[in-house]
């Protein structure tokens, strides 16, 4: 008989704080990580790959710039040549050469612009897609230990609310400062062409805009960081109470008004931090918006004051002028709401660079190689001493000198009382954690020299909390061998006593296991997961105590599957209930930290120590 375990995700032991911010879950991750250097060269990365659509888009924008303002200049010749000639009547002629040009440029700029927004709208999507693709890998390069200690929510805000958040920069910023550059530089240009004492009057108060729109910048950027983090809150709120898990609960407690009232609470935070973001600016803008209103009016005083002087202006140039002016403002504006744009996506780009680097605490080696598959099966610890991330220096390791050796093909049992470090060797055996001191050799080699795909490929987990996806359950196992065959499938379900069971669904295989395998019983999620391991097929399964939150019909079945399971390959089974590991060619006894009894079942009872009166206690439970 074999068996036991205790759930993968446990945490008990780790000590970790789970923090509701995800500011203080980031700190909590990685103390140690660089401030954000030189941002706006980071964005200008993403773009690399997409140098040649880029390159299209600024002569798309340049061309259609540089056409913008050339309809205020045909509008001086319309006035002072066609309307208005300083002899006879209107010329047709001239108007009807005017207009016609005027109508090619602007169905010439509307064409460009479709094709420009196309580019900026695939390029923009593209990096963001790609940066949320980069941030997705790099997340599943992290160690088990940021995960256990990061709320699941925060971290999906982070790639939805943060990554999405940014889209709008990412799109349009680039065809904004383009076009709105050189179409400023070309109006200021037409500008000083037309009247330059004009244009001393239509740009004197730039410079005051532009340091208020700076300090304007620097508050919604603050607000834009606390408005994520409240994201994150929510997301992660979300993510707990309105999974499965989260559900049961909270109608088992009757809490459903508690989590209503706690959503509400942040909800609440969020709609206030939102009115705020958007109210930030807007008497900085409407402030911008009387100050180009009154140019005009401004200018036409200004015009009088210089005829008044014998300065020689025309109708023509005075409309001229007003157009390019508004050509002028109004892409300053722009670009005043790009660089209000940046200062306040900088908040979301710094959130997002800060995951992109972080720095995976466990890693191949420069020199990792793979398993060597000729002493496959044989695991050994050699005075190992392990102690979980943040645990406290005040506090004592969870492992203490802990050494054995099994053999390939043997069947090795780990038991002792609850937390005495049983679950954190089947931790540290596939490297979910390294070694505080000391040191783990599997094939012969130390773990941490070996290549971490080459090493989980070897090694299979069965554990006493069975995750399904929700798919199918062909899917699911699927999971384990891609590529797998109908016929690989049913011979593993076979193999693990789930086949019939499987085929008397209308379905079958076909059959949707629902959220985290609910739609299914204890024992047919866990006989799946086996079947999983069998299809994967590695050399060394390790056992978390798989059978102890089943009952007593159900742990027979899987305890048949799991001895079919660990046939032929070596087997650690972490095991609570005694009588599923009698079996075992050695069982070690862990206690304190500390392996303190080793030997087979009857050798362990005739010893009359921590074993026995645990196996002693078991026998009088059941009876």
């Amino acid at each position: 008989m074999r068996g036991g375990s205790t759930p993968v995700g446990r945490m008990g032991k780790q000590r970790t704080r789970i923090s509701g911010s995800d500011a203080e879950a980031q700190k909590a991750a990685n103390e140690d990580a660089p401030s954000i250097p030189n941002l706006l060269g980071r964005i200008t990365e993403l773009f690399q790959p997409h140098r040649r659509a880029l390159i299209i888009t600024a002569i798309l924008v340049i061309i259609g710039a540089a056409l913008s303002v050339l309809p205020p200049l045909l509008t001086r010749q319309a006035f002072d040549v066609g309307l208005f000639p300083p002899v006879g009547r209107p010329n047709f002629s001239v108007l009807l050469e005017i207009v016609g040009l005027m109508i090619v440029i602007y169905v010439t700029s509307a064409g460009l612009g479709v094709w420009q927004t196309f580019l900026t709208a695939t390029v923009g999507n593209r990096v963001m897609g790609a940066l949320r693709v980069r941030l997705f890998g790099h997340l599943q390069k992290m160690e088990l230990a940021f995960f256990t200690r990061t709320k699941t929510g925060v971290i999906q805000s982070r790639l939805q609310n943060d990554v999405g958040g940014v889209s709008s920069v990412l799109t349009n910023t680039v065809a904004s400062v383009l076009g709105n550059t050189v179409t400023v530089a070309a109006a200021f240009v037409s500008m000083l062409v037309l009247s330059w004492q004009l244009t001393i009057v239509a740009v004197i108060l730039m410079p005051i805009l532009v340091i208020a729109q700076r300090r304007v910048g620097r508050v919604r950027a603050k607000i834009a960081t606390k408005t994520q983090e409240s994201l994150s809150d929510m997301t992660a709120i979300t993510q707990e109470t309105l999974s499965v898990s989260g559900i049961l609960l909270a109608k088992s407690f009757n809490q459903q008004g508690t989590e209503v009232a706690r959503y509400s609470g942040e909800n609440d935070n969020q709609v206030r931090l939102q009115v705020r973001e958007q109210m930030s600016g807007q008497w900085f803008f409407a402030m911008v918006q009387i100050f180009l209103a009154i140019i005009p009016a401004v200018i036409y005083l200004c015009t009088a004051w210089l005829l008044s002087n014998s300065v020689p202006v025309t109708a023509g140039t005075i409309v001229a002028f007003t157009t390019v002016q508004a050509r002028l403002m109004w892409p300053l504006l722009g670009l005043m709401r790009v660089a209000l744009d940046l200062q306040t996506s900088q908040a979301l780009f710094a959130r997002i660079f800060e995951y992109l680097d972080l720095h995976p605490a466990i890693s191949d080696a420069p020199n990792a190689h793979p398993v060597n598959a000729a002493k496959l099966g044989h695991v050994q610890f050699d005075n190992v001493v392990f102690a979980y991330p943040d645990s406290g220096d005040d506090t004592p390791p969870t492992l203490k000198g802990v050494s054995f050796a099994i053999e390939p093909g043997k069947f090795a049992a780990f038991v002792g009382p609850s937390g005495a470090g049983k679950t954190t060797v089947s931790y540290l055996i596939p490297r979910l954690h390294d070694v505080t001191g000391g040191r783990i050799l599997f094939a012969g080699d130390d773990v941490r020299e070996l290549e971490q795909d080459s090493l989980v490929a070897n090694i299979g987990i069965v554990s006493q909390e069975t995750y399904l996806f929700h798919a199918t359950i062909a899917e699911n196992l699927r999971y384990a061998k891609p590529g797998a065959t109908d016929a690989e499938l049913e011979r593993a379900a076979r193999a693990a006593n789930i086949h019939d069971t499987i085929v008397s669904f209308p379905l079958a295989y076909d059959t949707v296991v629902g959220e985290r395998g609910y739609r299914l019983s204890g024992g047919e999620k866990q006989r799946i997961a086996i079947a999983r391991v069998l299809l994967k097929d590695p050399r060394v399964l390790i056992l978390d105590e798989a059978t102890s939150a089943l009952d007593s019909i159900s742990e027979r079945i899987v305890q048949e599957a799991l001895d079919t399971a660990s046939a032929g390959r070596t087997t650690i089974a972490i095991a609570h209930r005694l009588s599923t590991i009698v079996a075992a060619d050695v069982i070690f006894v862990v206690d304190a930290g500390r392996i303190v009894e080793q030997g087979s079942h009857a050798e362990l009872t005739a010893l009359g120590g921590v074993y026995a009166r645990l196996y002693s206690q078991q026998v009088t439970q059941r009876e």
